[in-house]
């Protein structure tokens, strides 16, 4: 016979058994994940590139060697975290591994702000952990999106600390509250979105619960929107912007990002990530080992609903509704319980989240090392071009868009760094008002394009052949003339303009031609 106390005992050796080797492998994991930034100079991320190389401009600016097409004009935009922090500290080390630094530091909030956040809630660390390091090289994060993930770190502790004074008095929750919408405002302006739209739906789940008075939900919330309009309300009075693209809406996509989401580099990794996790959870609500606390219900019915409603561009935000897949799977595990009613499961369970962990750092380490010998390259190749040249850019193969291959997409922006190390103008360097602090020169303005990507092989090679259409942009229209070197980035083919291109240098991934001046 086995005493009850016996079997206390053994059940709990088994718990503490379990809780160590989880321990254990979250540890290995976060190593395993974080190891990337450390391992490559520049991390092949989309828009990366693009961001490093206005790092370059910013910290150059009022300097003898400043890039001349460039100005930096400051204004109160949501969007500044790394503009504001990278340049000073680069003061200490280069600008290139200063911007290396700020990503790390990035991913070191999401991580942490889940765990924080979930010790919060629960009292203890459990699923939060393991569900950043699934999510933290999903496809909003390695497109580069480094503002966003730095901001959305930062609202995950936000949201803890508010929880955490959520029942104190409101002149110390409403002081708390407002220093952390005044750096998220700055910091990324959807990643405030998201830290207000969870004390929102927090808010209305507490009021329901608790039966409280209308009047008093209604003060509650009005607290949690004054800081935000305030600074709205600056913004617009010192001419301050969120940004022009507009609003558009892409409801086609919305089915395909939860399967697109846990990747940025490969569809069929993502999407098999992606079905395993949804498999997994599906089994484990239905058998009653997982569940969401009655605040975790009203949370997940939230984002479902904002995902559905919100638009793919919002108020200069592009893919503003897949951003909102990483920020609830970051949120909702920290207000959800695994019980799992023995090893054999909880194995599988550890299990699940290597393997799909474990997958997609494959696909990152598979992309990143070897894209250390690419940037070399390219930046090898800037030193054959004369300082203070324009430089257009241009998609391989023809293509449109100009790259099918996602591997390709982080050579995207690489040409960008031209205007650090030739001090050159490249029209796709990010500049748009109300984003960014750097903006073009009159004498170049109108050449430059704030969003956009290479421009087609072929469509260049009609223009120069004198076939022209009024869909034409104005910052392609003479190329030949008023450009002087051509980047063709991609998968380059042969020469398409024997006789207006001479070809200086080549890889794998780039070819850089001289252009011949058109008569």
């Amino acid at each position: 016979m086995v005493s009850s106390d016996g079997q206390v005992m053994t059940a709990g050796m088994r718990v503490g058994s379990d809780r160590s080797v989880a321990m254990m492998v979250f540890a290995l994991l976060a190593v395993a994940s974080l190891l990337p930034v450390l391992l490559t100079p520049i991390p092949p991320m989309v828009d990366y590139l693009n961001h490093l190389a206005r790092m370059y401009i910013l910290s150059r600016n009022g300097t003898p060697d400043a890039n001349p097409y460039y100005e930096v004009a400051w204004a109160l935009y949501p969007n500044l975290a790394m503009d504001l922090l990278i340049p000073q500290i680069a003061r200490l080390i280069s600008v290139e591994n200063a911007t290396r630094l700020f990503l790390l530091l990035s991913q070191l909030l999401i991580v942490g702000g889940a765990l924080a956040l979930e010790r919060v809630v629960k009292g203890r660390v459990h699923l939060a952990g393991f569900a950043a390091l699934m999510f933290l090289y999903c496809l909003p994060f390695t497109w580069g999106f480094v503002n966003f993930e730095f901001g959305l770190g930062v609202a995950l502790w936000g949201i803890a600390v508010y929880l955490i004074f959520v029942e104190r008095a409101s002149p110390l929750r409403f002081a708390l509250h407002a220093v952390f919408v005044a750096v998220l405002f700055t910091a990324h302006f959807f990643a405030l979105g998201v830290y207000g739209a969870t004390l929102g739906f927090y808010e209305l789940w507490r009021a329901h619960d608790r039966k409280v008075p209308y009047r008093e939900v209604i003060w509650r919330l009005v607290l949690l929107a004054v800081p935000a309009v305030a600074l709205f309300g600056i913004m617009q009075i010192t001419a301050g912007s969120i940004g022009g693209e507009g609003t558009t809406w892409a409801f086609e996509f919305k089915p395909i990002w939860l399967f697109r989401i846990m990747n940025g580099y490969n569809l069929q990794v993502s999407a098999a990530s992606a079905l395993a996790l949804m498999a997994a959870l599906f089994v484990a609500a239905r058998r009653g080992f997982l569940k969401l606390t009655p605040a975790g219900v009203w949370l997940g019915s939230g984002f479902v609903l904002l995902y559905l409603a919100i638009p793919s561009s919002l108020l200069g935000t592009s893919f503003a509704d897949l951003r909102v897949i990483p920020a609830a799977a970051l949120i909702l595990p920290a207000f959800g319980s695994l019980s799992l009613p023995g090893r054999r499961w909880t194995v599988a369970a550890l299990a699940i989240v290597c393997a799909v962990t474990s997958a997609n750092l494959a696909v990152v380490y598979a992309i990143w090392l070897p894209y250390r010998a690419d940037y070399a390259s390219i930046i090898a190749s800037f030193h054959k071009i004369d300082r203070g040249s324009k430089v257009l850019v241009g998609g391989g193969e023809g293509e449109d868009p100009p790259f099918n291959d996602l591997t390709q997409f982080p050579m995207f922006y690489a040409a960008t760094l031209a205007v650090h190390y030739a001090n050159a103008f490249v029209p796709n360097l990010f500049t748009a008002v109300g984003k960014q602090p750097v903006q073009a020169r009159a004498a170049v303005e109108r050449l430059a394009i704030p969003y956009g990507g290479p421009m087609p092989m072929r469509v260049l090679a009609a223009i120069a052949a004198g076939r022209t259409s009024p869909g034409i942009p104005p910052f392609i229209r003479n190329w030949t003339r008023d450009y002087d070197y051509l980047y063709v980035v991609g998968s380059p083919g042969a020469n398409p303009l024997p006789d207006r291109l001479e070809e200086l240098d080549r890889s794998a991934r780039f070819v850089l031609y001289k252009i011949r001046r058109a008569p």
